[in-house]
């Protein structure tokens, strides 16, 4: 049985033996035994750092360790470590370092290091996590839908809700659930949504999109909706997900549900956060 704090150290070891090839979010995935989209957010809640910003800055400290140990030339580097010309290589390392290529030849130059990640399980005071698993049967959607950074979402998707919220569109569709789903390595698509009937005409402007049926992990929120939707989504990825040893991400997908209208006082405001599971296999 592989866990996902195992598949980590597998992918990070998968990335340290291949700095110098091209390397794809689905092959390191892979060795995390989850999809991209699951092995991003879970890599970012884990870590603390995007898994394309953790490879740059690992290019970037050992092709500095290689300028101050040889006489290898900038260009030869620059390539070694995946950069199309020596310029957009000075750039990066510029910002990274603060110095140019060349001058980290130079004795005494003050560099960089970014040390490989290591996962530690350590022990710390306990706490509880409230969950249920049920099963759901398919249901499609219709709303309103935004492809959004990894790095940047939970700092713009609030935006999109407080912007579409002042909109003719927000009472077409008036948001029993924001959806993410997998769209690619650079992002993923989040919808506005509510439940949608087929009978019913899709109005200009909306989309459709179908969650198939399946078993959830369902998380409470309660209180302040923005505060607790994202420090229940960090615990779900740092803590639950990594050390479950019954249940492993399915699909590429997730769910916030918000089954009851916000209250006049945050601190009773209820919603929910639906993962999609499966039993991890003996």
């Amino acid at each position: 049985m592989n866990s996902l704090s195992d598949g980590i150290r597998n992918a990070i070891a998968y990335i340290e033996a291949n700095l110098t090839e091209p390397v794809r979010i689905e092959d390191i995935a892979a060795k995390a035994y989850v999809s991209p989209y699951y092995f991003q957010r879970m890599f970012h809640a884990l870590c603390g750092i995007p898994v394309g910003e953790y490879i740059r800055c690992r290019r970037l400290s050992a092709a500095a360790q290689e300028l101050s140990h040889s006489d290898a030339r900038v260009l030869d580097i620059a390539l070694k470590y995946g950069y199309e010309s020596q310029d957009s290589f000075s750039r990066a390392f510029q910002r990274f370092h603060g110095v140019s290529p060349s001058a980290a030849k130079e004795c005494g130059v003050h560099l960089k290091a970014f040390a490989p990640l290591q996962i530690k399980i350590t022990l710390e005071g306990g706490s509880v996590m409230e969950y249920k698993i049920v099963e759901k049967a398919a249901f499609t959607v219709l709303g309103k839908g935004r492809t959004f950074s990894f790095e940047t979402s939970y700092q713009e998707i609030p935006k999109f809700w407080a912007a579409y919220m002042q909109t003719p569109d927000a009472k077409i569709v008036c948001g029993m659930y924001g959806i993410c789903m997998d769209k690619d390595a650079q992002g993923f698509e989040y919808l506005i949504a509510d439940d949608y009937c087929p009978i019913r005409e899709i109005p200009e402007g909306f989309i459709t999109r179908t969650i198939p049926a399946g078993t959830w992990a369902v998380f409470p929120c309660r209180g302040p909706i923005v505060e607790t939707l994202q420090s229940t989504n960090r615990r779900i990825w740092d803590e639950w997900l990594p050390n479950s040893t019954e249940y492993q991400p399915a699909g590429d997908y997730s769910i916030e549900a918000y089954p009851e209208m916000p209250h006049e006082d945050p601190a009773e405001d209820y919603c929910e956060i639906w993962i999609p599971v499966k039993k991890v296999s003996e």
